[in-house]
């Protein structure tokens, strides 16, 4: 079997799992496609498993319950593994709400691997951009258990970056991402 060095050394770059967190409409996968276009300009390899397209695929048998968003990000690290097994930077974009899950998410990685990235966006800035008109019908009652709304999101404490979307430019953002990640 081939080794995680030796794909990094094939790849010539270290693997890493970016796990972007944040309310819905921060701008989470906006900001992970466009870091892996620029990575992927730079010859880097690289992988997004946007939790939108998990849950259309893989984890379609899954609802909203705690459990069920437990098993939702339990898989997306699972999957994010493999491709880090193979020298990937993965970049996992989901909103992954409290802080135990995400505790449990960087226990999984070595420390060195695994790098937590806050989106931060204010809930009226999420609102008014709404992409999928998900909070209109979260405060309209046709969603129940809507992060953000009727359900709590919890800030990470000690994320290894911070961006903010309500006030840094999305390409300015792009290029924080890209900085971390090449920082070794």
């Amino acid at each position: 079997m081939v080794g995680k060095s030796e794909w990094e050394s094939m790849n010539g770059h270290k693997g890493k799992v970016l796990w972007f967190t944040g309310l819905s409409g921060s701008g989470k996968s906006t900001l992970a496609t466009a870091t892996e276009k620029e990575l992927f300009q730079r010859g880097i390899r690289c992988v997004v498993l946007d939790g939108d397209q998990l849950r259309s695929g893989i984890n379609r048998d899954l609802g909203f319950t705690d459990e069920d968003r437990r098993e939702n990000l339990r898989r997306a690290a699972e999957i994010a593994s493999l491709f880090l097994s193979v020298g990937f930077i993965v970049l996992v974009p989901m909103i992954s709400p409290s802080s135990e899950a995400r505790s449990a998410i960087r226990q999984r990685f070595e420390p060195e691997t695994y790098m937590e990235i806050y989106i931060k966006c204010s809930i009226e800035e999420c609102e008014r951009r709404d992409p999928k008109g998900l909070y209109r019908k979260a405060r309209s009652g046709l969603i129940k258990q809507f992060t953000g709304i009727d359900s709590l999101y919890e800030p990470p404490l000690e994320a290894e970056l911070t961006v903010d979307t309500d006030s840094e430019p999305i390409k300015q953002c792009v290029q924080a991402l890209v900085d971390l990640i090449l920082r070794d």
